[in-house]
């Protein structure tokens, strides 16, 4: 029998009122994968984390953990752990105790592994300081502590590394790493590009409830369309060539080449009417679109336009 995934979601809905914070997501998370819940402030990844934490109730469809409804109480919480927003603590208690009281609170072998997440999340020299006395990114890793200390398989994660400094942030990308390297299943919903392209190994990007794109980044870039950089034998005939040749956008010189937008399809009919035009290409290469520029197309649209149906790529 196949093993349930550790994260399962289909048709997953939250109105309040007259505003559809989530609107009818589908999603599945594999074993292992740091799985990115990208989209803009307000998109309503925080809302969708709290239903797949079971802290409130969907309207419609339903989210499986490990093959569990969240909804069915602590146990069927078993293996999985995270924050939403900014975790908590006592301020004037120290991290150690702080994790002692929340051991205490989950019971089992929770407070045998205090001391291993400290060191896990890098605080085990601060672990007898009060929380007060604690940067915002040790308060970050201390709220990741607190979520492990409960030994999860699965881990949700709310926005990890908001209002981190470079350092801050650079520590927290090194502790998911750790993570996901010792088999741990990771899901973290960002607005920051860099981090979820650098961290990732699938994303879904929500616009204003739905998603819009779900699969891997390379995946997206590839199906996107595309910058390109053109040399020709003739550039001058071959520039005529691109304006009068459809699905080929903006073409401009620029540096020496001259310098497209186009999907594959027609770039392929570009290099056909360049050879016929005696207007050969004698370098026509993809130039990689960051994934802000991509991130700005699905959830903004091109030039203020709507944003796209969704992509989905297996």
């Amino acid at each position: 029998m196949t093993a349930a995934a550790p994260l399962e979601i289909r048709g997953l809905t939250k109105v309040y009122g007259d505003i559809v914070a989530v609107d009818d997501v589908d999603l599945t998370v594999a074993e292992g994968n740091v799985y990115g819940y990208l989209g803009p402030n307000g998109a309503g990844k925080t809302t969708s984390l709290r239903m797949m934490l079971g802290l409130i109730r969907p309207t419609a469809g339903s989210v499986q953990l490990f093959g569990r409804d969240p909804q069915l109480g602590v146990r069927a919480l078993e293996g999985v752990a995270g924050f939403v927003e900014e975790p908590r603590f006592y301020p004037y208690l120290s991290g150690r105790r702080n994790l002692e009281l929340l051991a205490a609170f989950d019971g089992g072998g929770a407070a045998a592994r205090i001391d291993e997440v400290l060191s896990v999340v890098e605080l085990s020299d601060r672990a007898a300081d009060k929380v007060r006395g604690y940067s915002h990114g040790m308060r970050q890793r201390l709220g990741i502590a607190a979520a492990l200390v409960r030994g999860p398989r699965l881990l949700l994660l709310d926005e990890p590394t908001t209002g981190l400094d470079p350092a801050g942030m650079r520590d927290m990308r090194a502790l998911i790493r750790r993570l996901a390297g010792g088999g741990m299943t990771v899901v973290l919903s960002s607005h920051l590009l860099g981090e979820v392209e650098e961290l990732c190994d699938r994303v879904a990007i929500i616009r204003t409830g739905s998603v819009v794109y779900e699969g891997t980044i390379a995946e997206l870039k590839r199906t996107a369309t595309g910058a390109y950089r053109l040399r020709t034998t003739d550039d001058d005939r071959a520039l005529e060539v691109c304006r009068a040749q459809p699905g080929i956008v903006d073409p401009r010189r620029s540096a020496g080449a001259i310098h497209f937008n186009a999907g594959e399809a027609a770039v392929a009919a570009l290099s056909a009417a360049l050879v016929e035009a005696a207007a050969a290409p004698v370098e026509l290469t993809p130039q990689a679109a960051s994934l802000e520029t991509l991130f700005f197309r699905l959830t903004e649209g091109q030039d203020g336009a709507a944003a796209p149906e969704p992509v989905e790529v297996a």
